[in-house]
This record gives structure tokens, C-alpha cells and sequence, in this order.
């Protein structure tokens, strides 16, 4: 039998009827300092696509540019798409990604993939144009 997810002891349904303002309590000192602050025009407008989301009455996907958006009891179970500085990458929210940041799931910084050297970058690679003739 797995082992249940708890968070600071408290179970899923626990966490999902609790108050926000209960959370805050909850989770590390930077995330509560961002929350206490109060939600930014962008928290309020994902917050309120999301509830809208799981009633059925939004029905495109839920995009965002608000990577520093603590995640919350009520994003659990919804797929965002978080913007990486070029494109909107799907995450689909879980329990344990609960207090962290929607950056962190989204990688902004791809692997780089060099190929050949092209004709003329260094000595050798003007004899390798020639033998390939």
C-alpha cells in the first residue's frame, strides 16, 4: 500500500477545504511573504480562470506569464501552460508541488546543441570540405 502525501502533516482533503489564509501558515518563510503581500491583477485573474476551469465554464487552456504564483490548494488537479520565455510549456498541477513556485517546474534554458563547424571556422575544417568531394 503506497504511503499517503502529507503536507506539514496535513492530508489532501484536509488541505483542500482549508482556508487560504490557513495555508500561508503552512508553507516556507519566502512563499509566505509573497502571499501575505497580497495577490498581484495576475494571481486574482489565474485564480479566478482556474475556479471558473473546474466549474466548465472556461474552456481554453489556462495560460500564464505568472511564474512566481505560489502554488495553491485550488490549482491541484489543473493543467496551466506557464510561459518559458518563448513558449507555453503544459504542467499539470500536483499535490506535492504544493508552496513552491509555477517557475520551477518550467525550465526557462534549453541544453545547446552544437553541430558541425561550418567551412572556414577553424584550419582543419577547410580539409574536410575538400575530402568530402
Amino acid at each position: 500500500m503506497p504511503k499517503e502525501f502529507t503536507y506539514q502533516g496535513k492530508t489532501a482533503d484536509e488541505l483542500m477545504k482549508m482556508d487560504l489564509n490557513e495555508f500561508i501558515k503552512l508553507i516556507p518563510a519566502r512563499q509566505r511573504r509573497t502571499m501575505n503581500r497580497g495577490a498581484m491583477k495576475t494571481y486574482r485573474q489565474l485564480i479566478e480562470k482556474i475556479k471558473r476551469a473546474k466549474q466548465g465554464s472556461y474552456k481554453k487552456p489556462i495560460k500564464t506569464q505568472a511564474r512566481d504564483m505560489v502554488v495553491i490548494p485550488e490549482m491541484i488537479g489543473t493543467m496551466i501552460h506557464i510561459h518559458n520565455g518563448k513558449t507555453y510549456a503544459p504542467l499539470q498541477v500536483t499535490i506535492e508541488m504544493l508552496g513552491h513556485y509555477l517557475g520551477e517546474f518550467t525550465l526557462t534554458r534549453e541544453r545547446v546543441k552544437h553541430s558541425a563547424p561550418g567551412i572556414g571556422a577553424t584550419k582543419s575544417s577547410t580539409a574536410i570540405a575538400s575530402k568530402a568531394k
